[in-house]
């Protein structure tokens, strides 16, 4: 038995083939938004919107390492002027009578931050200015300024809620440079126990390693000064009136990274002194004792008119009201005045 022929194809017949269309390539943008619309069905989403998040995180810190790169610490020069430490506590005493005319404060408590490394001893000068003032100065009680270790920042918040018990009022915090991270940080954890908070030379708005002491903080802190995310939160003001008081002469810290951000219950103050004097500086200590007389729910910046404007510098972020310019300029001869009439 024979198998049946097969009937022989021509060379122009050609079978018929089904075949998927090949799907066009996605192009997506380079720069993806942190929240991407549902278009992408399942984990696919996800995934991307995770590694958005993630660029636009990098991105920050991107941004953060180029502003660290922007603004430098201070230079060899500035550095040897902090020898000059000494001479400001001897002005503290010359102009005794010129702070002795200030008005007398209300009573209420004050807490002292020391700076990095520094202990209650440092303050003492201040805390005792505060005392002849008419306040209630304490020390914050913890030894060495290590850094925020654990349990530092919750004793803070514990002794500020002791103190402002036993008082029965709000309480003013006051911080020397690292100490002025203290009182920011304790004074957002409790709005309503903090009556208003003064820096001296805190670097709370620049990049961590545009002073000259982020490697001994690293080394006695055990942590790391490129937390970017941690210098985010900080930059914020706390809601009570803040201010900052710093020097361009500072060997220490840039005064760039001293600045509060513009808000109404926000201002600066630039004096001319060293880091390791202001806490005894008598321009430092007029402005703090200026401040602390201020009623909270009456606040206002400081006032540099009259003699102050010899010694005091407010920075240009709060420009004066401008003039109304809608009205026509006044006609420069007399057939313009006239034509200007009708």
């Amino acid at each position: 038995m024979t198998a049946p022929l097969k009937k022989p194809q021509s060379a122009a017949f050609k079978p018929k083939t089904t075949s998927a269309k090949k799907p066009k390539p996605v192009t997506l943008p380079v720069s993806l938004p942190v929240s991407l619309p549902v278009a992408l069905p399942g984990t696919a989403s996800i995934a991307l919107a995770a590694a958005a998040a993630a660029a636009a995180a990098a991105a920050a810190d991107a941004d953060a390492d180029a502003d660290a790169d922007a603004i430098a610490p201070p230079g060899p020069l500035l550095m040897m002027m902090e020898a000059r430490a000494p001479w400001e506590y001897a002005a503290l005493w010359a102009a005794t009578p010129w702070l002795a005319s200030l008005p007398s404060g209300d009573g209420h408590p004050v807490i002292v931050f020391p700076g990095l490394g520094a202990t209650d001893l440092t303050t003492l000068t201040l805390r005792n200015f505060l005392r002849n003032r008419g306040y209630t100065p304490y020390a914050w009680k913890q030894g060495f300024n290590f850094g925020p270790r654990h349990g530092v920042l919750e004793s803070c918040q514990a002794q500020v809620r002791d103190i402002a018990g036993r008082h029965g009022e709000k309480v003013s915090l006051i911080g020397w440079s690292l100490g002025g991270i203290y009182a920011r940080e304790v004074a957002k954890a409790q709005p309503a126990e903090a009556r208003c908070v003064i820096t001296l030379g805190t670097p709370f708005s620049g990049p961590p390693k545009a002073t000259n002491a982020w490697r001994f903080y690293e080394l006695v802190s055990g942590q790391s000064a490129q937390d970017h995310a941690l210098s985010r939160q900080v930059r914020q003001a706390p809601r009570c009136p803040t201010t900052s008081i710093y020097s361009k002469t500072d060997g220490v810290v840039a005064w760039q990274c001293s600045l509060n951000d513009e808000a109404a219950h926000t201002e600066n103050i630039e004096v001319s002194a060293s880091h390791m004097g202001m806490g005894m500086n008598p321009l430092a200590l007029y402005a703090i004792a200026d401040r602390l007389a201020q009623n909270p729910k009456a606040w206002n910046r400081f006032d540099v008119q009259g003699g102050r404007r010899w010694f005091y510098r407010l920075p240009g972020q709060w420009p004066m009201p401008q003039k109304n310019t809608d009205q026509p300029p006044p006609p420069k001869n007399a057939n313009q005045r006239q034509r200007h009439q009708y």
